[in-house]
């Protein structure tokens, strides 16, 4: 039989993700002071709820997609680490989600 680690989630693993998406968000805007990532805690995931102004959401989202994609896979390796699920929404400023 083989033993199974697993690692229980901390608050401060859920603001270190939350930060690591604002981070790169910023580095990506021309509004960097806009940016904001808020988590919606769920039993089997959390939700990163990333806003943005209205001008850069297509600069996160990127040709095609490639940015988000790229900010959802390095989540996704994140969410194995940690043995945690992330999902990541991307909003405009003046949505109201």
């Amino acid at each position: 039989m083989q033993k199974v680690r697993c690692k229980i989630m901390t608050q401060v693993d859920m603001v270190q993700v939350d930060e690591l998406v604002r981070e790169i968000a910023r580095a990506l805007v021309d509004e960097p002071a806009a940016v904001a990532v808020e988590s919606v805690n769920r039993e089997e995931n959390t939700v990163l709820k990333l806003r943005v102004a209205a001008p850069d959401v297509g600069k996160v989202i990127g040709k095609q997609g490639r940015t988000a994609r790229s900010v959802r896979t390095i989540l996704s390796a994140v969410s194995m680490k940690l043995h945690h699920r992330y999902t990541l929404d991307i909003l405009e400023e003046d949505d109201e989600v």
